[in-house]
């Protein structure tokens, strides 16, 4: 399935920060689904971009190294439109997490802050990884389910058969 640029689905997905969860989220959604969505990424307050979240995504092959962290408000001013916004901050943070107005729908994923981690730096990157993983897998099932929907909305192919004249 392979859908015109205009018809994609646009996305957006909303942290605090926008230093670690949603910028995974984003890399994932475009480096599987990019025939079928757009997806952006942005916070309440832009942050610096979380070094363990760049290692881990490394490691998954998804250089996200040169992304800068965005405000949401920025987007909102630019009159940026999105079909959904993912909000991805931990259940503590989520009378926090932005809320971007005037979308088709609103979801929330409760991820846990990289950056509030503890620990060494293999503690935390160990733990990183573990979000990096259900991150993965979450917008890997839900990118699966959106390209479902999509195919099931496209119309039939004609094939040229003619029905029978029922006069």
């Amino acid at each position: 399935m392979n859908i015109p640029t205009a018809d994609r689905a646009r996305v957006l997905f909303l942290c605090v920060h926008n230093s670690a969860r949603s910028q995974m989220a984003e890399a994932f959604a475009n480096a599987r689904f990019s025939d079928r969505l757009i997806a952006e990424s942005a916070g309440l307050e832009a942050g610096a971009l979380n070094p363990l979240a760049v290692e881990a995504m490394r490691e998954r092959g998804i250089d996200i190294s040169q992304k800068q962290t965005r405000r949401v408000f920025d987007l909102f001013t630019a009159g940026r439109l999105f079909d959904y916004v993912i909000t991805v901050c931990d259940e503590s943070n989520a009378e926090r997490c932005p809320i971007f107005p005037g979308v088709t729908q609103r979801i929330h994923w409760s991820f846990p802050d990289p950056g509030a981690l503890v620990g060494s730096a293999e503690e935390r990157l160990a733990q990183t990884r573990e979000i990096r993983d259900a991150i993965e897998a979450r917008v890997t099932e839900w990118g699966a389910r959106l390209g479902a929907e999509a195919t099931a909305a496209e119309p039939a192919l004609d094939t040229g058969a003619k029905a029978p004249y029922s006069g």
